[in-house]
């Protein structure tokens, strides 16, 4: 039997199916892409369109928290008949609640951890949405297999944590079969948000890198839906990223999020470095926030680590049974100093590493023999592999060698804990311990310095002799590569792999006199109580806001095949050129001026002969021919040989030249890959096939250079992408368009119809120009004006064509439609 939750899906998006228990208010269906990279066009009912300036006001906000796994916990009944399910209070989903508005109401939606057979997963899937509001994915057991132990696992965890993929046994090689499962598992966590989703009104937040493609498949349905996504682990360094064969789809994927956070600036700096050198993206940073502009769209950056649910473990130190333990610990340890490791079993924990230090530090420090001891919780691995049997095996050699060293009767240096450990228990070994020791090699936050700051701190009205002023105090050995090393600033950081330096970390630590022990615990207590999940959640939600507002205010377009899809925000007036309707209007009007950029508008930018075609030819001197037309056409050469220039600017002289040749050709000669133009009346600076950063930093630092010598030169230095030019002030398509605007109305002559046509940044003073020589009256309000854009893509024109193949047949149509006689004045006109 099919579950309601999936069947009546057109109440569902209308908004009549009572999700919840709520009933919602009737909405139409949305708009959705009815062929690839298509939507339906905006409606006119503005206050039923998903185009509308704001958000229906009458349904309350609802986030749908998206993760790999949801935050409860599944068993089977006693009697094998069904199944009983509860929450799961340590998930990182279910605390960050603490953190969002009272009123909106949370959905969740992700897998179980057990196997759910096919025909209980509709009553499974009932109970969970009417019990708990969640949304189950299940997974077919080839796809999981695939997609968790195998993409997730095996490519992208090494990958993130800096494991290349040296050989088959270590690291693994790609496999496209698992790349595949990855992409289907995520079309199928889609599918279960689409089916509860109100694309008008919900938040969607996405967490962690098992679902970095979910925001392309979402995005394709519904063009403004608000979207976020959270990693949870590290971001490598280009460097290493790069390897991955699927390296760009994923990346185009998370910008197709709205907001992106990391733990730490190392991770967000990395992803923006990816972005620059694989897509030629470029971030900017205004009043602490970082943005990422994207087809018209921004997506911010948010850096935010995360913290833990303070509530929860001070219950915990308010238990009976905790006390209990923590009465035990003492006594087994009693007259011993306790360093404590909490790792899950994972060759990124670093475990064999604090051990070695262990042995090292009882070495060269004999007074800690048979005082010192190293308690190392091992949580259950996740994964699977030879590396994780081999560092397993280590492990265990590695503490069997250190014991039968260093052990005495009554006291051995380790006791290694491998099995899995409850929270009560834990809270009561962070409770004992003088020191905690993270050594992992690469983490992305690690929050176990947070809970155990926390546990020594205690809680104000417990009872217990435990949490006495005498045990307020704390030390900390943490890697320096852990998200949360930054955030702790009183700790003393090692690397991990410098075996000796570690050993003497842990030496001071457990030394350090009591009263600096005390001032550093306060100082991180302070930063860790005011810093829990409830405030990331907070800070991440309200950014979330923030970057999505102007979401309903936009034209949207959908473009793009597979995970090149994106989203283009235009002006809402923003248009295709109708070929019909400019011919109507072509035909009517008397004064015509055409300008036409070239390279990139009527011939391709990729083209490598720029020779123009003879069908191109051909309609310019039709056109040319028409007397009531004046054409201009922008190239970057001289047209004629045998013509002189016309002077637009005030200074023609160039001796500025001698002064800023001399500096380009020094920073080319230091970047490799870096060229220079030399024009007429220009020259520009060329970085594009240079190396992204190192490019970027010495374009930065050359146009410092060249205001600074050219201070007292009549000359413009400015930065675009990939370029810094030098050329004349007052000299830019803007003004020539201007001058031939008034040269024709002072001739009596004043234009009627202009069409401008153009592809790049250079032609957006020529369509910013248009539109102030009508208020300057240099053009009349009655003037027909078609701005052109090459492309769908943010601009200032009003109208767009999708490429020059569509430029000249747009062109030809007015030639087809022009009085084609001799013109007299047939001389062509450089303008610098």
């Amino acid at each position: 039997m099919m579950s309601r939750s999936y069947t009546n899906l057109l109440d569902l998006a209308s908004g009549n199916f009572p999700v919840m228990g709520q009933p919602r208010e009737k909405k139409r269906l949305p708009r959705v892409m009815t062929v690839p990279g298509v939507i339906s066009e905006l409606d006119d009912d503005q206050a039923n369109s998903v185009a509308s300036d704001v958000p229906s006001s009458i349904i309350q906000d609802r986030i749908i928290i998206v993760a790999n796994q949801l935050p409860v916990k599944a068993k089977r009944r006693p009697d094998n008949k069904g199944w009983s399910f509860s929450w799961d209070d340590d998930s990182l989903l279910l605390q960050l609640k603490d953190g969002l508005p009272e009123e909106m109401e949370v959905l969740y939606v992700g897998s179980l951890k057990v196997d759910v057979d096919p025909s209980e997963q509709d009553d499974v899937s009932q109970l969970l949405l009417d019990r708990f509001k969640c949304v189950p994915a299940f997974l077919p057991p080839d796809i999981l297999t695939k997609f968790y132990h195998g993409f997730c696992k095996q490519h992208l965890w090494p990958l993130f944590h800096y494991m290349l993929p040296f050989s088959a046994n270590h690291g693994g090689r790609f496999y496209r079969s698992l790349w595949e499962a990855y992409v289907a598992a995520n079309k199928i966590f889609s599918q279960r948000v689409i089916e509860v989703i109100n694309p008008e009104d919900d938040y969607v937040w996405i967490h962690d890198y098992h679902l970095m493609v979910l925001p392309t498949f979402l995005r394709r349905r519904f063009n403004r839906l608000r979207m976020g996504f959270f990693l949870h682990s590290p971001f490598p360094s280009s460097e290493i990223y790069r390897t991955l064969p699927v390296r760009e789809e994923i990346l185009k994927a998370l910008l197709n999020s709205d907001l992106i956070g990391f733990h730490t600036f190392d991770y967000a700096r990395h992803f923006l470095s990816c972005c620059s050198r694989m897509l030629g993206l470029e971030y900017q940073s205004k009043r602490g926030y970082i943005g990422l502009e994207y087809y018209g769209r921004t997506i911010g950056i948010k850096i935010m680590p995360v913290g833990i649910h303070m509530a929860q473990i001070e219950s915990v130190l308010r238990l009976a049974d905790k006390e209990w333990r923590v009465g035990e610990l003492k006594q087994q340890f009693e007259g011993k100093t306790v360093l404590l490791g909490v790792d899950d079993m994972d060759v990124f924990k670093g475990v064999n590493l604090k051990l070695l230090a262990m042995e090292q530090m009882l070495k060269q420090h004999p007074k800690w023999q048979g005082r010192a001891v190293l308690v190392q919780i091992a949580n259950p691995a996740r994964g699977r592999g030879q590396d994780l049997e081999e560092i397993q095996a280590e492990i265990t050699a590695s503490c069997k060698r250190i014991n039968e060293t260093f052990g005495q009767p009554g006291y051995e240096p380790i006791v290694f804990i491998d099995r899995p450990v409850s929270l009560s228990e834990r809270v009561a070994y962070y409770s004992v311990a003088e020191c905690v020791v993270v050594t992992a090699v690469r983490d992305g936050m690690n929050l176990t310095p947070y809970e155990y700051i926390v546990c020594r701190q205690g809680v104000s009205d417990s009872e217990s002799s435990s949490e006495s002023s005498g045990s307020k105090k704390s030390m900390l050995v943490v890697s320096e590569f852990i998200g949360c090393s930054p955030s702790l600033s009183g700790a003393i950081r090692v690397n991990p792999w410098n075996i000796e330096t570690t050993a003497e970390a842990m030496n001071e630590a457990i030394s350090m006199a009591d009263a600096e022990k005390q001032l550093r615990h306060e100082k991180h207590y302070r930063y860790v109580s005011s810093h829990d999940v409830a405030f990331w959640s907070r800070s991440f939600f309200q950014d979330m806001e923030r970057t999505c507002k102007d979401h309903f205010r936009r034209r949207c377009w959908g473009i793009g095949l597979s995970f090149g899809f994106r989203v283009v925000a235009l002006d809402p007036n923003f248009r295709k050129l109708s070929i019909d309707h400019i011919v109507s209007v072509y035909l009517r009007s008397k004064n015509r001026a055409i300008l036409l950029d070239y390279d990139g508008t009527v011939m391709p930018q990729t083209s490598h002969n720029k020779t123009p075609s003879s069908e191109v030819i051909s309609i310019i001197n039709t056109l040319s021919s028409d007397i009531k037309n004046t054409v201009f056409v922008c190239f970057l050469s001289r047209w004629s040989a045998n013509d002189n220039w016309e002077v637009c600017g005030q200074n023609s002289e160039f001796g500025w030249k001698e002064i800023a040749e001399p500096v380009m050709k020094l920073y080319t000669e230091a970047t490799d890959g870096s060229s220079i133009e030399t024009k007429e009346s220009a020259l520009v600076w060329h970085h594009r096939d240079a190396d992204p950063g190192f490019g970027s930093s010495q374009a930065k630092e050359m146009l410092d250079h060249l205001e600074s010598v050219l201070a007292n030169e009549p000359v413009t230095v400015k930065s675009g992408q990939f370029i810094v030019e030098v050329k004349p002030q007052g000299v830019s398509k803007g003004v020539v368009a201007e001058k031939i605007f008034t040269t024709m109305a002072e001739s009596g002559r004043q234009a009627d119809f202009v069409l401008c046509i153009g592809d790049d940044r250079s032609d957006e003073e020529m369509f910013e120009i248009i539109s102030g020589a009508i208020s300057s009256g240099v053009l009349s309000s009655n003037t027909s004006v078609f701005a052109c854009t090459v492309g769908q893509k943010p601009s200032k024109a009003k109208y767009y064509l999708d490429d020059p193949a569509e430029v000249v047949n747009m062109l030809e149509s007015l030639a087809e439609a022009s009085d084609a006689e001799p013109f007299p004045d047939t001389r062509s006109e450089d303008y610098i």
